[in-house]
């Protein structure tokens, strides 16, 4: 997950494949075009993303896991989705309902379904699932 990037004002997710000078090597996961990401772009992984729950944040990587569990490892249909609000709190009961919009949700269900279709669907690594009992 430290590797998979969103690069605000660009659509989709992105891989880190190198680093130049002043830039970043990325590669969309879907198309495998590579580009680059400048030091004026707002790059952000996605292990250092979380959402708001009542108490603390949730790393989104453990967010993500559990959207796994709950759709058996498949894609989300967002569209047939009612209430996104309604299906996040099955994902994330503790989630703070102030402060994490629907535009989040549906990003987060977005990139979730990327992230299955690129094959990257393995969110919590063996190491922090070790640390974590």
């Amino acid at each position: 997950m430290k590797q998979i990037l969103s690069i605000a004002g660009r659509p989709g997710l992105y891989k880190l494949v190198n680093q130049g000078k002043n830039m970043l090597i990325v590669e969309q996961l879907l198309t495998g075009k590579r580009t680059a990401a400048y030091a004026r772009d707002k790059v952000s992984s996605l292990s250092d993303i979380s959402i708001y729950t009542v108490e603390d944040d949730k790393p989104l990587p453990e967010v993500f896991q559990a959207v796994k569990e709950l759709n058996d490892g498949k894609t989300v249909d967002i569209n047939s989705i009612g209430d996104l609000r309604e299906y996040f709190a099955k994902v994330l009961p503790e989630f703070d309902n102030e402060r994490v919009h629907t535009s989040d949700i549906k990003k987060l269900l977005s990139w979730y379904n990327l992230l299955v279709e690129a094959g990257e669907a393995d969110f919590v690594e063996e190491a922090d699932e070790e640390t974590a009992e």
